[in-house]
């Protein structure tokens, strides 16, 4: 199915409206740091193109403003940047799913770093 097909089909419609509506329009993101933002975009925490098993499924579907979706996501690449990653390794955890190897390196400087707390 094409990006555009997805995003404007009637399922998917129905669950991103469950979800705002779970997250009451609120950025889930900012929430955590005690601001308040509305949000208006539905963010899969597992990257649907490459995990198309949980693209409905809500605990991988939050709330978030388009400042902060833009966080997630390196604009040119649209990879994970390290904040999506942190967010799909503790959503991986929490949900007692495998962290794909790839999202186990971290981003920094020069070399990628490997970080043993995130094969826990």
């Amino acid at each position: 199915m094409q990006k555009n097909e997805f995003y404007d089909s009637p399922k998917w419609l129905r669950v991103r409206k469950r979800v705002l509506l779970r997250d009451k329009y609120q950025d889930v993101w900012a929430k955590r740091y005690g601001k308040v933002k509305a949000a208006e975009v539905v963010h899969h925490i597992f990257p649907r193109d490459e995990f198309p098993q949980y693209q409905y499924d809500t605990w991988n579907l939050i709330s978030v403003s388009r400042q902060t979706h833009n966080t997630f996501h390196d604009r040119d690449t649209d990879e994970l940047t390290e904040t999506g990653m942190e967010l799909l390794r503790s959503t991986a955890r929490k949900n007692g799913i495998e962290i794909p190897e790839k999202y186990m390196v971290r981003k920094g400087k020069g070399r990628s770093k490997r970080r043993d707390a995130y094969y826990t």
